[in-house]
């Protein structure tokens, strides 16, 4: 944060932005990707938007000002804060969707939910102010068993699962994102379990089953960095399509499970 005279200026560590976006949220966007994040997934396609104090520092107006210029073209659309983790720059994305709403933007965060805490109270206060300017949560579920999403990306999914519950208790809307990587989340038990996961929520408006590609290989040649991945190939389109048959499948067998009483919730 900067003063400009006596006014506070609130800045965020910026990593490029996307003006017709299609893929980050509902009609076409305007798409912030914010730099930093504390996860290492093995398939991410953006790893420069890692480093936490790298990026560049964009004040919220000026930010605003720039999405007024595109919105003619951001049919049935909004804003997207994406990353990197929009949630480790959260005073930031307060006072932008402060200022999205009053323009009568809608809003979407593009989060994997690793930051989520909720023993902590200030964290949480600040979440649920956030989630008072914020109209759509995209999460990103990377894996659904714990010891492989430590394999996958360096971290514990518990609070990221944790942090769907809590959006499920709150009654807040997710679209659910989830990339099917060959040998690695494409299995069937563990398509299994997201369905039977997500059949546990009530929030859940939208399902994306992503395939993996290798569109960031290029970036990690840039970087002089291995990519993890290099030897697992795409997957076909049929296969997605089975991914996600299987995830909903399952996703309607608990929840009808719940209605019935046959498991404990």
């Amino acid at each position: 944060m900067q003063k400009k005279g006596t006014v506070k200026i609130m800045e965020g560590r910026i990593h490029s932005i996307e003006t017709f976006g299609t893929v980050d949220g509902p009609g076409v966007r305007y798409v912030i990707f914010v730099q930093g994040c504390p996860m290492r997934c093995q398939y991410c396609h953006n790893p420069d938007t890692w480093e936490i104090n790298a990026g560049t520092l964009r004040s919220t107006d000026e930010l605003i000002e720039d999405f007024e210029k595109y919105r003619p073209y951001l049919t049935n659309g909004g804003l997207t804060v994406t990353g990197g983790e929009p949630l480790l720059q959260m005073d930031f994305m307060i006072e932008l969707f402060k200022k999205a709403k009053k323009k009568n933007i809608h809003t979407c965060i593009d989060s994997s939910g690793v930051v989520f805490n909720r023993n902590s109270q200030v964290f949480m206060d600040k979440l649920n102010e956030l989630l008072k300017y914020t109209d759509l949560i995209m999460l990103d579920i990377k894996h659904i068993d714990d010891e492989e999403h430590k394999k996958l990306t360096g971290h514990t999914n518990e609070n990221i699962l944790d942090f769907a519950r809590y959006l499920n208790e709150i009654d807040f809307p997710i679209w659910v994102r989830h990339v099917t990587v060959p040998g690695i989340t494409y299995k069937t038990e563990y398509l299994q379990r997201v369905g039977a996961f997500l059949g546990e929520l009530d929030n859940v408006k939208a399902l994306d089953v992503l395939p993996y590609h290798t569109m960031g290989v290029p970036k990690y040649e840039a970087l002089g960095m291995e990519y993890p991945l290099k030897d697992v190939p795409p997957l076909e389109k049929n296969e997605v399509a089975k991914a996600r048959d299987i995830i909903l499948y399952h996703m309607k067998k608990r929840k009808q499970e719940l209605l019935t009483g046959k498991v404990n919730k």
